[in-house]
């Protein structure tokens, strides 16, 4: 049986997309949530080619995260599921894997945008990279344009 799930989110109603699922079974089967948002640094090659440095820092960037994460853990908390949340700042493939590790995560949920043929060749897919490496099941939720009942904070704000 599962009992603590890492999630990662992006900020978009795709990546939330999975919550509601988690929420039905959550509070049953007395799983742990843990909230993932991942911040890709700026490629040094994006800073020299433009000249110009990024307006948002790093610290900027894991505020705003915060800000994200808070509210969606203390709707779930609401619920009676116990909920934490954590930022990491690399590839996001790589820092799923390792957070999952590093919170004991028995499963990782997430989200698809459900791309395939050319848009899954030139965007790759990180869903998919985490499927084919991860050391726990992960449960690929593919995104549809049908809104929950129930939204988790109002949708994807960042």
């Amino acid at each position: 049986m599962y009992k603590r799930v890492l999630v990662p989110l992006d900020g978009s109603e795709v990546s939330e997309g999975v919550l509601p699922f988690l929420t039905d079974i959550a509070g049953p089967l007395d799983m742990t949530i843990v909230l993932l948002r991942v911040l890709e640094p700026v490629p040094a090659s994006v800073i020299e080619v433009g000249g110009v440095v990024p307006a948002e820092t790093l610290d900027d960037r894991r505020r705003d995260a915060a800000e994200y994460l808070a509210p969606i853990a203390t709707g779930l908390r609401a619920r009676g599921i116990e909920t934490t949340w954590t930022i990491r700042v690399g590839p996001a493939e790589e820092e799923i894997l390792t957070a999952a590790g590093a919170a004991n995560a028995d499963l990782i949920a997430m989200s698809t945008h459900g791309r395939s043929g050319l848009g899954r060749l030139l965007f790759g897919s990180v869903a998919e990279q985490v499927l084919r490496r991860a050391e726990v099941p992960v449960f690929l939720m593919r995104h549809t344009d049908r809104r929950p009942a129930i939204p988790i904070n109002g949708g994807g704000r960042r």
